[in-house]
């Protein structure tokens, strides 16, 4: 067998298990730096670099430049998103609500996550990119399940996707992101639901009857 060289050993270190160990120390980086209170503007590439342990090369062979990484980072806090059993579209509906309202839960909890978003949304270029990486294919995913919801008639079909995920979606994120001080009970989720679906008219008394015409 032949024996193994010096290259044969530089070819092991770039091997994935050891780059997957550098981004790895590089995303826990960033992320050691904001939870001691960094705010984004500060977070150089030479101060992730020299927290990581690595050089600042090795940085950028993997990310173009630091608001790419910090993407990355947002991707890397945020819970995995929800598994779909796909038995139905209110059921799946209900799941994902319930994801909106614990990373509420999460943030109002969290004074790191709490900062992180408030910075991320002063900095354009970097909400735009957590929008389009994060942020819309989790709505893409919403809209596919109510899609799926109207062509199996649980649904109206007369409604365009958008409105419905507007209706459903909607009452949590006002809740999660704009009244930061609403409530976000257990059974939200299920009220939301419930309330769209049933409407907004008042219920008839109960056992009331009309009036007989004389």
């Amino acid at each position: 067998m032949r024996e193994r060289d010096h290259g044969d050993e530089k070819e092991h270190r770039r091997g994935r298990p050891r780059s997957e160990a550098v981004e790895r120390a590089i995303l826990e980086a960033v992320v050691a730096l904001l939870e001691d209170g960094v705010p984004l503007g500060a977070l150089s590439i030479e101060r992730i670099a020299r927290t990581a342990g690595v050089g600042k090369a090795t940085i950028y062979r993997r990310w173009p430049g630091a608001e790419e990484l910090f993407v990355d980072v947002l991707r890397e806090i945020e819970p995995p998103e929800p598994e779909l059993p796909g038995r139905s579209a209110l059921e799946d509906l209900r799941i994902l609500l319930e994801s909106l309202r614990r990373r509420g839960l999460a943030q109002r909890n969290s004074a790191f996550l709490h900062n992180v978003t408030v910075e991320m949304k002063s900095r354009p270029k970097l909400w735009q990119e957590y929008h389009r990486t994060v942020i819309d294919p989790r709505r893409a995913t919403t809209l596919a399940v109510i899609r799926r919801g109207i062509t199996d008639g649980e649904f109206r079909d007369d409604l365009g996707p958008e409105l419905i995920s507007d209706l459903l979606i909607g009452p949590m994120l006002m809740r999660t992101l704009h009244r930061t001080g609403a409530p976000l009970e257990e059974d939200l989720p299920d009220q939301i639901i419930r309330t769209v679906l049933q409407g907004l008219a008042p219920r008839a008394a109960a056992g009331a009857q009309d009036t007989p015409a004389t």
